[in-house]
């Protein structure tokens, strides 16, 4: 890896930093064999280095810049007393995995279940997390999709204030704590996906602007301030930076995949996309030997980095998340049409049967709720493998003001209506950790700041909620959790003892059995299943079918309503799964799953 330090053959280790803002760069060394400051020699192109021979995985380092306070690695491996402490040695080869002969799975097995580490278990470790692998890979779950676990400012939040990309949170565990948990994920069968940001740096502990500001480019500026220069000058380094921080991920840690958060949120004029050079730089790398996915979170509906070869191979991204379809859900669920949710507010039913059937519901249609703007790419030329299809996520629960799941804003049997939905369709499924058994906990926004900083995400996470009618009261946004309060956090943490109750019992059961139907008859067909259609019936009622090669279709009959319809003609083929018997009329929330083979 050309950035940070690692040991060098012969003994010792090698020190190296971009920063060609920099007159003079020194490495401080504390602890370890030789403690001291040794100075680093320019080498030119910005960069910075020095090897000492006396350096072990006892040492820790920071750097002194033209004699301002020290600052750590950007790249450091592992920064155990958080983003502003000194940075510590790590050797990427000490850690001797037992999986080693894991070469991943092939997509379309794919059932993946997003994790937050701090609120998955009481103790919020990696180690922790460990203990309930068993339970995942009983239910149907093949994959886990961590949120991000680079370091961030203090002890808890989401993770998307990342500031040192290459060090696993500390409060989480040590990096040997997290190749663990990966290790024994493969052990189970189960694969280990990470969501990371490359949109833009934490408001707190980035130190770049000190010793690299060519690391932004003030052309592009975004919510978090400059953007991140992949198309400026000098931005050949940056690009290198993100590029070797994919795959330091799937190289040193033996991750099956990255999830690229937020990509809309990128700028980049270049020619050729960052997101596109990192999807080839990986596939020209692990990917060629194994099983390694690139998931995108999209906003703008981009189908451009999802295409297939003609052997359905994914030469740039393998999917992306599909909030199209969580969003139709979410209003045929609860009826809440408020802010994004206008844009499926007239007709919920039809654009969940178009995101089922084609990909995305926009696919360069006029949005209402951003005036009359288009929105998104053609996918009908994708297969439904290339979308992750969900219910909730992290950002459609914790970004309410409460962060209340969706079984406590819909009627269960309506809920349970639209999991069968989704998770007997051809898209990979995914599951917001405890949804699988109807968790009672919120997932509330959460984080760990000091200070004036505190203070302004606080206000502004309540400012936020003040366009909505029933947070025009300043008395009632003061109700909405403190983000910073360590109890907002407690709150959102999974409680594992209501798995036992019977509400709880009958979630997880539906998941079980539905997860179970999904393996044993559709996942062998699912590289064969190609974009589907879909109807509105005379009575309302959802009628979807998909091509299964030549070799027959696959059927969705769905009534999401509370009044019985008369039936349309029964769909054809094998039942999968019916939630109610269905003779001449289709009960309130009632769903058919077929499989018609030729």
């Amino acid at each position: 890896m050309p950035f940070g330090a690692e040991f060098t053959q012969g003994g010792g280790a090698r020190f190296r930093l971009w920063a060609p803002a920099a007159r003079r760069v020194d490495v401080v060394l504390v602890g370890g064999p030789q403690p001291g400051h040794v100075t680093m020699q320019a080498s030119g192109n910005g960069w910075h280095q020095a090897t000492v021979e006396a350096a072990d995985e006892s040492t820790h380092y920071a750097f002194h810049v033209d004699g301002k306070p020290l600052v750590p690695d950007p790249a450091s491996r592992s920064n155990p007393d958080g983003v502003h402490g000194a940075s510590r040695l790590v050797d990427p080869r000490a850690y001797e995995w037992q999986a080693a002969g894991w070469r991943g799975r092939p997509w379309h097995e794919a059932v993946v279940y997003e994790m937050h580490v701090g609120t998955f278990t009481a103790e919020g470790t990696f180690a922790a997390a460990v203990e309930r692998l068993d339970d995942l890979a009983a239910l149907g779950v093949t994959a886990l999709e961590l949120m991000p676990v680079a370091s961030f400012s203090g002890s808890r939040g989401w993770g998307y204030d990342g500031v040192l990309l290459f060090a696993p949170q500390p409060s989480y565990g040590k990096p040997e704590d997290f190749k663990r948990l990966i290790d024994a994920a493969h052990k189970r069968g189960l694969m280990v996906l990470l969501d990371v940001v490359y949109n833009h740096f934490g408001p707190d502990g980035n130190y770049l602007h000190v010793y690299a500001p060519q690391f932004f480019n003030p052309r592009h500026q975004t919510p978090w301030g400059a953007a991140v220069n992949f198309d400026g000058d000098d931005n050949r380094t940056v690009r290198d930076f993100f590029i070797h921080n994919a795959l330091y991920w799937l190289e040193e840690y033996q991750l099956d995949g990255l999830r690229l958060d937020a990509i809309h949120a990128i700028a980049d004029d270049s020619k050729q996309h960052i997101v596109e050079e990192l999807s080839r730089a990986v596939r020209d790398g692990p990917g060629r030997d194994r099983h390694v996915h690139l998931i995108l979170e999209n906003d703008l509906n981009q189908s451009r980095y999802l295409p297939r070869e003609p052997d359905g191979r994914a030469p740039l991204a393998t999917a992306q998340w599909n909030d199209d379809i969580h969003h139709a859900i979410h209003v045929i669920a609860t009826g809440e049409t408020d802010g994004y949710y206008a844009d499926y507010a007239q007709r919920p039913l039809a654009l969940l049967g178009r995101t089922l059937a084609e990909g995305f519901a926009y696919q360069g249609d006029p949005s209402p709720y951003r005036h009359g703007e288009r929105r998104g790419e053609a996918s009908t030329h994708l297969p439904p493998l290339a979308f992750v299809d969900f219910l909730q996520t992290h950002d459609q629960v914790g970004n309410r003001a409460f962060g209340e799941r969706l079984v406590q804003l819909a009627p269960e049997h309506a809920l349970r209506a639209l999991t069968a939905c989704v998770l007997l369709a051809p898209a990979v499924p995914m599951l917001f950790m405890g949804e699988e058994f109807g968790a009672s906990s919120p997932f509330q926004y959460f984080c760990d700041f000091t200070g004036e900083l505190a203070q302004a995400v606080t206000h502004g996470r309540r400012n936020e909620f003040g366009r909505f009618a029933r947070f025009s009261d300043p008395a009632v946004r003061d109700r909405i959790p403190d983000p910073n309060d360590a109890a907002t956090f407690e709150r959102s943490k999974l409680n594992w003892a209501e798995v036992g109750q019977p509400l709880h019992q009958r979630w997880r059961e539906l998941y079980r059995e539905l997860l179970s139907i999904r393996h044993e008859r559709l996942v062998p067909l699912l590289p064969q299943i190609g974009s589907g259609s879909f109807e509105l019936s005379p009575s309302g009622s959802l009628l979807v079918r998909w091509p299964v090669g030549n070799a027959g279709s696959l059927h969705l009959l769905a009534h999401l309503g509370d009044r019985a319809v008369a039936a349309p003609e029964v769909t054809p083929g094998v039942t999968l799964y019916a939630s109610h018997a269905i003779e001449g009329e289709l009960p309130p929330w009632s769903v058919r799953w077929s499989l018609e083979l030729l």
